[in-house]
């Protein structure tokens, strides 16, 4: 891990060796539930406790302006509290990059740690400044570290924006269910999680759940047989 993170910092020009590496990704499908996912490698290894995950506000389908308040929510955050990482790596390329690096200039944060993109078809660095792309060597450790960054964000970005819409659309299943209010809705999702987990529960374990009772829950399963099985 010493080894690609000195020659990331050699091939990218970087002040010091990267400690710190952030990866940014962005998951949505069209306009639909758009999250980011943030990853941190500390060392070159996943340090899973400073992993974050945003739901965006940013109408989608929209990348650029999407990582742009990804960035203006989070570095700020971090610069008050000196907790900026070394190196952000940005799924993505000119453009993608570009929407970081001008956020981080109208947040004040320009040049306080380096930025990259990293586009996916060929695998070619962007950086701030140059007008064409690095290329790295397919053996090199630099290179093999930066894919796992991008493909760790990439994976928990997806989980979450998968979690959310099977949350939608569970929730959304439940508001037709007769008796089944708001509070219940929160409940029955906080304990299941899921559509097929509530198919496959008991009578007795629905009924378990706070508001529900022996005979709601009856009426809830056999809600579900009838128009989603």
């Amino acid at each position: 891990q010493a080894e690609a993170a000195l020659e990331l910092a050699q091939r990218l020009r970087l002040p010091a060796v990267p400690t710190l590496i952030e990866g940014l990704d962005i998951s949505n499908l069209g306009a639909e539930q758009p999250v980011a996912g943030v990853v941190s490698f500390r060392g070159g290894r996943p340090a899973k406790n400073l992993y974050r995950r945003y739901k965006l506000k940013t109408p989608g389908p929209d990348d650029c302006a999407m990582l742009a308040e990804v960035a203006h929510r989070r570095y700020p955050k971090l610069a008050s509290n000196d907790e900026l990482p070394d190196l952000v790596l940005v799924d993505g390329g000119k453009g993608q990059l570009g929407a970081v690096v001008g956020q981080l200039e109208k947040d004040g944060l320009a040049g306080r740690f380096a930025v990259a993109g990293l586009a996916k078809k060929e695998e070619l660095l962007f950086l701030p400044g140059r007008s064409t792309p690095l290329r790295l060597p397919p053996d090199s450790p630099a290179l093999h570290l930066v894919q796992r960054v991008r493909d760790e964000a990439h994976r928990f970005g997806l989980r979450y924006h998968r979690q959310l819409r099977r949350s939608e659309g569970l929730q959304s299943i439940l508001e037709r269910v007769p008796g089944i209010g708001p509070k219940r809705r929160k409940a029955l999702l906080d304990a299941f999680g899921s559509l097929k987990k509530i198919r496959r529960a008991k009578v007795d374990e629905i009924a378990l759940v706070k508001g529900m009772s022996a005979k709601l829950a009856a009426e809830l399963l056999r809600y579900l047989k009838i128009h989603y099985y």
